[in-house]
């Protein structure tokens, strides 16, 4: 969430501290985690918390813009050098393990992805470029969306949460549901 107008400068390091706060609480605690506990990590009252973020989904967003775009641009720069149902599979399987960073996070991903920070703009804009791109090489059948992506991968994030070996498990989950969505 974006502000229209630039922020005073005690509301600008309140702001900052709350993400700072966020980052540690989620970490540890998960996205779950209570959100008068990330207020007291940041020496803030619970009223600045919510004025800056409303929602949980809001300070989540926030919290993970930067780690979104960061994946966003890794997604296109992998991409260049792959076959667009190989593009797909990689978009689903790190996006999926994103999610693993902070316990829980899966759960809520479809509703960050809509929260409009840069990296959850960055984030959809690459899902959707990738999804058209294997749509139009007829490797992914036309009717699946964005949306039907992002629900498979917060599935296969809960169901390999709390595995031993997560990136294993993503990859063949991945596969699975690429096999019932692609064009034979």
């Amino acid at each position: 969430m974006t502000d229209i107008h630039p922020l005073r400068a005690d509301a600008q390091r309140n702001r900052e501290r709350i993400l700072a706060a966020a980052e540690e609480v989620f970490v540890a605690r998960g996205a779950g985690a209570s959100l008068e506990d990330v207020a007291k990590r940041a020496g803030v009252g619970i009223g600045t918390l919510y004025r800056r973020f409303p929602t949980r989904d809001a300070l989540l967003a926030a919290t993970y813009s930067d780690r979104f775009l960061s994946f966003a641009q890794a997604s296109r720069e992998r991409s260049a050098g792959l076959d667009p149902a190989s593009g797909v599979r990689a978009y689903l399987e790190e996006l999926a393990l994103h999610t693993s960073v902070y316990r829980g996070l899966a759960a809520s991903l479809g509703t960050v992805l809509q929260v409009g920070t840069p990296g959850c703009h960055a984030t959809t804009e690459e899902g959707l470029r990738l999804l058209d791109h294997a749509q139009k090489a007829g490797a992914i059948r036309p009717d699946i969306t964005l949306d039907d992506l992002v629900y498979v991968v917060t599935a296969i994030s809960l169901a390999a949460e709390g595995d031993d070996s997560p990136k294993s498990r993503i990859a063949h989950l991945v596969s699975l549901f690429l096999d019932g969505i692609s064009v034979r």
